[in-house]
């Protein structure tokens, strides 16, 4: 899914279920609904925590489908960044 940018300083949809919105959290990726910041959930996939026990922890507000969303969004941008690096 392409981001979704609406006017400027207004709420950008990153994909499904995550958003960047300047009035939450200071406009970071949080998913959709919560202030749950993406970077958190991604640092706990990358500590190895069962994913089942992240949706647990976030009391389920942050969904499987989420969370393999940030995976995935944080892939491409890796993706995006080692393109621009190699084009250097």
């Amino acid at each position: 899914m392409k981001p979704k940018v609406q006017a400027a300083g207004a709420l950008v949809e990153l994909g499904e279920h995550i958003v960047a919105d300047p009035r939450v959290c200071h406009g970071k990726p949080t998913f959709k609904g919560t202030r749950v910041m993406v970077h958190q959930v991604l640092e706990q996939v990358a500590h190895g925590t069962p994913r089942e026990r992240i949706v647990w922890s976030w009391r389920g507000r942050v969904t499987m489908p989420a969370i393999t969303e940030a995976v995935q969004l944080a892939s491409r941008l890796f993706q995006e960044k080692d393109r621009l690096l190699i084009a250097r």
